[in-house]
């Protein structure tokens, strides 16, 4: 018996994403000549802003729908998960199996479907190279609510597309234009999976760090969700690692999207100002989904690492924040995002060494 049932999970997304009002829109159509035009426009400008060179041939731009965007993280979450579901699995059994695996399902479903209705792009690399070839490499980008926030913000349409490619084909110049990046965070991504253990012990143990973070006055979902709470101290060191990357990737990738074609986007202070409001004013529950899930630490990874970025080119310029890219052991922890005085000289007496 799987541990998460995977069909719920995507039935339950797809209910819990509701109707597309404008999926049947005439303007629906024209998002896919753009972002086919767009993807390859700012693939050009994010290479001659960045420097970065895909190795993995051009861009691919794909329009879908919230129900398209569930599937494909249904599938790369099945992907992503597996080490862990198959260990689960030959030592997990007994009568409440099923329950737990549609309780799983009904979980996952619940939250791919609300951050189906949110998310307007996404780069997807999380692929297995001897799986379908067209369902690789994509760049998506979720119609719906891209015309929803068109029509509610009276948004160019062009330009707020273009916008947005800039930033999705930022995110893939990263990881295919860097030729180690790509292995090396899903390897971080890997050893958080694989380090999982099902001995309840640790679930207890985890509950105790919350409640002395709670008496101390701390949010303890601050720092990436339940995820970051039930970690063991393993666990926690490469989550750590991925706050560090990620931090660094969101902000390169607002930076970059911010340079690349500026002078086509007129309106990319405002977009990014809309947005960012947007964020910010999450219901009371939907708030307390982001903390849950480690959406607030992700939105936090936004500004951290603008400043970051912001602090290492003002001391050395774009040259000196190249070094990130050099490999691995270059990249900034999350502790160094967050003083960038320290990353700066770790890397000054590396290069002086």
């Amino acid at each position: 018996m799987a541990v998460v049932d995977w069909d719920l999970a995507q039935s339950v997304a797809v209910r819990a994403a509701g109707r597309d009002p404008f999926a049947a829109s005439y303007h629906y159509s024209s998002l896919n000549r753009d972002f086919a035009e767009l993807t390859e426009l700012a693939e050009s400008q994010v290479s001659e802003t960045t420097g970065l060179h895909s190795l993995s041939g051009h861009a691919r731009g794909r329009v879908t729908d919230r129900a398209g965007w569930i599937r494909a993280n249904i599938a790369s979450f099945q992907r992503l998960l597996r080490p862990i579901t198959d260990r689960l699995e030959s030592s997990v059994s007994g009568p409440l199996t099923p329950i737990t695996s549609r309780i799983a399902g009904a979980e996952v479903g619940v939250v791919l479907g609300w951050m189906s209705k949110r998310v307007l792009g996404q780069y997807d690399l999380l692929v297995i190279e001897d799986e379908n070839p067209e369902d690789q490499d994509i760049v998506y980008y979720v119609g719906p609510n891209i015309l929803a926030l068109e029509k509610k913000f009276a948004f160019p349409p062009r330009e707020f597309r273009h916008w947005i490619a800039l930033h999705e084909v930022t995110h893939r110049a990263q990881f295919t234009g860097i030729p180690w990046m790509r292995e090396h965070f899903l390897g971080l991504v890997q050893a958080t999976v694989e380090s999982v253990d099902p001995d309840p012990q640790r679930f207890l143990d985890a509950l105790g760090r919350l409640t002395k973070d709670l008496r101390g006055g701390r949010n303890p979902l601050d720092d990436g969700g339940l995820a970051a709470v039930f970690a063991s101290d393993e666990q926690r060191g490469v989550l750590d690692q991925v706050a560090g990357l990620m931090s660094l990737l969101e902000g390169h990738g607002d930076v970059t999207m911010d340079r690349a074609g500026a002078d086509q986007i007129p309106n990319a202070e405002r977009f990014g100002r809309v947005l960012r409001q947007r964020r910010q004013q999450a219901n009371p529950v939907a708030k307390l989904l982001q903390q849950l899930i480690g959406l607030d630490a992700k939105l936090k990874q936004y500004a951290e690492g603008e400043l970051f970025i912001e602090a290492v080119e003002d001391e050395g310029g774009v040259e000196l924040l190249d070094h990130a890219w050099i490999g691995p052991e270059n990249l900034p922890s999350i502790d160094e995002i967050r003083d960038p005085e320290a990353w700066i000289t770790r890397i000054r007496s590396s290069v002086a060494a």
